[in-house]
């Protein structure tokens, strides 16, 4: 405390000896100069006015001789004068050495003024002295307690408008400016020497090229920091402000009502009678007959308004097959007489060539599926009803494909695909899924290749959503999820496009998807763009000869729904590889130049890369730690409801966290380096960060390379823009507005991808698991009342030995819980329901002897067996082995027969010394999921027979266990056999925002 307690003494002792004449010379000046102005309002008063404004510039030189006064004084008193040829200091040395100021002179009209400043010490290490005024002393480790003073030198331009003017005026009569004289240029090169580590010790910097003075006049004139912060907040704002009103606005003009346009009240009216129908399984008589009874009535009653140029013919498919998919880990689908109702339009001469359109119409349980998917199959009926009545002919037919079992894992689409005679004629077709309810369909996938589809996309969707970048992430398998895109693409080979509602995915697949939740003008914009591309399809060259334009990819993406950028992929690479070079150009000139006209720049820039690195891995961990430390107190999907509870909770702490790393690094290492400066060599890193990563996703042939591309060019532009008025002007007003006008596209449309992002994925992280902790996965992308997705099974299970004896029978309730917080916050309302019930595995047992209805085991660890009576459904499920035999190959032949419910599934685990080598289903080869074990799943309409099948076994050695366990679940998924008292009992004590699923479940398990 000395040095501050010395200067304090000081101020309070000496200043009676201080003489200030200019401050009365000011204040008398003010009193008689100032009011003259003032007198006269608005400064009419030429001589007024200049009297005023030479009175201000007057007082205002005076003030600052009076604070160089004082700051002389205080030097004076602080410290004594140093010895002749004494270095310049910055601060006072270690141990209490006293330092000087020298205060620099530019002649009479420039002044220097010394700043005290008090910096509070502790723990601070200090340098052994190397010299600068010496006393040799050192020290190590802890350093003092204490307060530091620093006297920081200033240089003030002090001189008035006034005399700048005079001098100008002389120059430019006496002809050229004259050069600035030497001292002044050997000055803007003069290193500074930190004082505070000793002499030896210091670090020499170099000014900026604009030097110190330069630099405080930037400073001046430039926005504050505050209002560079509050002007770009509001920048920020304006441009989420653009981006939800193009959310918003789903259709540009009104359309319906108008003879061969789409109407959305009539395909409402199609909706509202499907979802009516209740929920339509698989199997179920309300998708089965009432459905396919409704579409069919429909179809019928547009095939007597339609046109007589064209043909329409209508087929009811009841396809049987199986295949394998590596989806969900990988497993073994079959079906049985299962629907589709397929529509033909076509000339009355006929085609041979054909576009599809495809919806379902089946629903997931328990939910009446309005947005998934019969708003779609409504869409395409009206479609099918413009289309049909249109006096324009079609040059090729269009086949509506309305499917019975997308549900059941995509088995519908393969049994017309693979199966049906018209999909000889498909050459593209176009899905239409969901993932949300309502809003913006988002073209989020397109090809394989065929970037003519795209072309027809944008030439023809009069409201277009359509991201490569959607399509990337969605085919990288990031989000669990699938359609019927696959199948046509893998089985019939054929190139499409994939739109989805994405919007309001929080109630998608539950008992609050219903008709009215979707707008009309999202059915309106929806038929608007189905009917456009299918009629351009229909009526184009390009499907004839769709094999000609095959090769190669697009880059797409919208503007705010306004319109479609697309360019093909190849395009895409030159114009990111020349943005490239245009980086390197740019940043080599700086790079490769002398050091002495660039100074300490390649060191900045390098420290600068390194801090800005640092920052971002030290953030991307804050928030970690802070989404796993919410996650083990329980709290985690607290925002789940209001997403940008997330937003600022992660976003504040990454923005915080980079902010507390920049200040570090400008406190302690670009101490002396102005704010101009600091601002371009940091604008240099986050191009060249940019650049590379617009090297990297275009090397690595990614489609959304323009982002960074975008994220490049811009700013590049725009700093060639306006790098001379920075350089003689600063941060002002004018650059700051001419900067954020060529930001505007990169952050407009990062914040559009945001918000998509936010849409798609935070209602996805709600039910995606209990192994998944999704406050780590939202902190790691951004980064109320809890909605939890859970389903629900009334289980009989029984388990027999080799000897087919049953050697264990229970029942119960089996509950999974689809989120990651699992059941803590049912407890409270249900308090059975607890930690004391979890679900043991069954080592010996396939999936762990749990009747699952999809192989999603991995995802869904947390399990929950509340034991309940044992349910008798009047539909039991039957399961033999018909036949065992050796083959010539010698391995063991098992055929099996099962019968009941239109869904079960099909479970084995083959012993040690035991392999699966074929079986009859899918291609012939076994697929195993994620652990190791099979998994088959089935499903059936309305009439099937039993179901037949065989597995062989390869036996290298024999053990008394036997060779193979395998076990059936049969779910009941409608009817009465889906209900239990005891079930329905639960279902009515679980609270209001829940969504209870369930439905009765038996499960059998044998050994062979």
């Amino acid at each position: 405390m000395a040095p501050a307690f010395s200067l304090l003494k000081a101020l309070s002792t000496d200043h009676g000896s201080f003489s200030f004449p200019e401050l009365r010379l000011g204040t008398s000046l003010s009193k008689r100069c100032c009011p003259l102005a003032i007198s006269r309002p608005g400064g009419r008063d030429w001589k007024s006015g200049e009297s005023f404004l030479f009175c201000l510039e007057v007082s205002f030189q005076l003030a600052i001789s009076v604070l160089q006064r004082a700051g002389k004084a205080l030097r004076e008193t602080a410290y004594p004068p140093p010895a002749a040829g004494s270095a310049r200091q910055l601060c006072p040395p270690e141990n209490g050495q006293r330092s000087w100021v020298l205060a620099r002179r530019d002649g009479p009209i420039r002044r220097s003024l010394a700043l005290c400043s008090f910096r509070p010490l502790t723990r601070r290490r200090c340098g052994s002295d190397g010299g600068g005024g010496g006393g040799g002393r050192g020290c190590s480790g802890l350093g003092l307690l204490g307060w530091q003073l620093r006297l920081l030198a200033m240089e003030w331009g002090s001189e008035s408008a006034a005399v700048r003017r005079h001098r100008v005026g002389g120059e430019r009569r006496d002809g050229p400016a004259a050069a600035p004289p030497p001292e002044r240029e050997a000055r803007a090169q003069e290193p500074l020497v930190d004082g505070c580590g000793g002499g030896g010790g210091g670090r020499t910097r170099k000014r900026s090229l604009g030097g110190s003075g330069g630099a405080s006049r930037g400073a001046g004139t430039g926005l504050s920091e505050a209002r560079a912060a509050l002007g770009l907040a509001l920048y920020l704002l304006a441009l989420r402000t653009l981006v939800q009103l193009s959310l918003q606005q789903l259709v540009l003009r009104g359309t319906a009502g108008h003879h061969g346009e789409f109407d959305a009240l009539q395909a409402r009216d199609y909706l509202e009678h499907i979802t009516s129908i209740g929920p339509r399984t698989t199997g179920s008589p309300e998708n089965e007959i009432l459905t396919v009874h409704y579409l069919l009535e429909q179809i019928k009653l547009i095939e007597v308004q339609s046109n007589r140029l064209h043909k329409i013919s209508v087929d009811v498919q009841r396809p049987t097959g199986s295949f394998s998919i590596d989806f969900l880990g990988g497993f073994t689908s079959y079906y049985d007489n299962i629907t589709n109702v397929v529509v033909k339009l076509e000339p009355r001469d006929g085609a041979q060539h054909a576009v599809l359109a495809n919806c379902h119409f089946d629903s997931v349980a328990n939910s009446p599926g309005a947005s998934d998917d019969a708003v779609s199959c409504s869409v395409m009926l009206e479609v099918l009803r413009v289309l049909s009545t249109s006096s324009e002919a079609l040059h090729h037919a269009v086949i509506f494909l309305f499917n019975g079992a997308e549900e059941n894992v995509l088995q519908a689409s393969h049994g017309f695909i693979t199966q049906h005679p018209w999909a000889s004629l498909i050459r593209a077709f176009i899905n239409l899924e969901a993932a949300g309810v309502g809003g913006k369909e988002l073209v989020f996938q397109t090809g394989p290749e065929n970037p003519w589809l795209v072309q027809a996309y944008v030439s023809a969707a009069k409201h277009p959503f359509a991201s490569v970048v959607a399509q990337e992430v969605f085919q990288s398998g990031i989000i669990p999820s699938d359609t019927d895109f696959r199948i046509y693409r893998d089985f019939g080979n054929i190139p499409g496009i994939d739109l989805a509602f994405i919007e309001n995915g929080y109630i998608y697949h539950t008992k609050y998807d219903t008709a009215d939740r979707i707008l009309t003008d999202s059915i309106q914009r929806a038929g608007d763009n189905i009917l456009a591309v299918l009629k351009h399809l229909a009526t184009s060259d390009m499907l004839a000869a769709a094999s000609k334009y095959r090769h190669g990819n697009m880059v797409f993406f919208d503007v705010l729904g306004l319109f479609v950028i697309a360019y093909p992929s190849r395009i895409g690479s030159i114009i990111n590889y020349m943005v490239v070079m245009g980086v390197i150009l740019y940043l080599g000139k700086k790079l490769l130049q002398p050091k002495h006209k660039t100074g300490n720049y390649k060191k900045d820039f390098l420290c600068g890369l390194g801090i800005t690195l640092i920052s971002w891995f030290t953030s991307l961990v804050t928030v970690l730690i802070i989404a796993v430390f919410i996650s083990l107190i329980g709290q985690s999907l607290s925002w789940y409801n209001h997403f940008y509870v997330s937003v600022c909770l992660y976003g504040t702490a990454t923005v915080a966290k980079i902010i507390f790393i920049h200040t570090l690094a400008k406190r302690f290492y670009y101490m002396n380096v102005s704010d101009q400066y600091l601002g371009e060599v940091f604008f240099d890193i986050a191009l060249f960060v940019h650049c590379c990563s617009l090297v990297t996703l275009t090397y690595q042939g990614l489609c959304s390379a323009f982002i960074s591309a975008v994220w490049v060019a811009f700013p590049l532009l725009t700093k060639l823009c306006v790098h001379k008025d920075f350089k003689q002007h600063g941060a002002q007003g004018k650059f700051i507005a001419f900067y954020l006008l060529g930001m505007f596209i990169p952050y407009l449309y990062a914040l559009y991808l945001i918000w998509a992002v936010f849409e798609m994925f935070t209602p996805i992280l709600g039910r995606s698991g209990s192994e998944i902790p999704p406050d780590v996965v939202l902190a790691s992308i951004l980064a109320g009342c809890t909605m939890i997705l859970s389903s629900y099974f009334h289980v009989t299970r029984t388990f027999h030995d080799l000897e087919g004896n049953a050697v264990k029978r229970d029942s119960g309730i089996w509950i999974n819980g689809f989120d990651y917080t699992g059941m803590s916050h049912i407890t409270p309302h249900i308090p059975e329901i607890n930690d004391s019930i979890r679900a043991h595995c069954e080592e010996n047992a396939p999936l762990c002897g749990f009747p699952w209805y999809l192989p999603v085991h991995f995802l869904i660890r947390k399990n929950w067996y509340l034991p309940a009576p044992e349910v008798s459904p009047r539909n039991p499920a039957h399961f033999q082995l018909i036949s065992k035999e050796q083959t010539p190959w010698d391995s063991i032949k098992l055929t099996f027969e099962a019968t009941g419910p239109s869904h079960m599934s099909f479970y084995v685990r083959a012993h040690k010394g035991s392999t699966l080598s074929q079986w009859s289903l899918g291609n012939g080869t076994p697929v195993t999921s994620k652990g190791g074990d099979y998994f088959v799943f089935y499903s059936h309409g309305l009439q099937a027979s039993a179901w037949q099948f065989w597995i062989e076994v390869q036996v290298s050695e024999e053990h008394p266990e036997g060779m193979v366990t395998v076990a059936i679940a049969a779910h009941y998924l409608s009817g009465e056999d889906k209900r239990s008292p005891q079930l329905d009992a639960l279902k009515e004590r679980f609270p209001d925002w829940t969504f209870p699923s369930a439905w009765v479940c038996t499960y059998d398990l044998f050994v062979f």
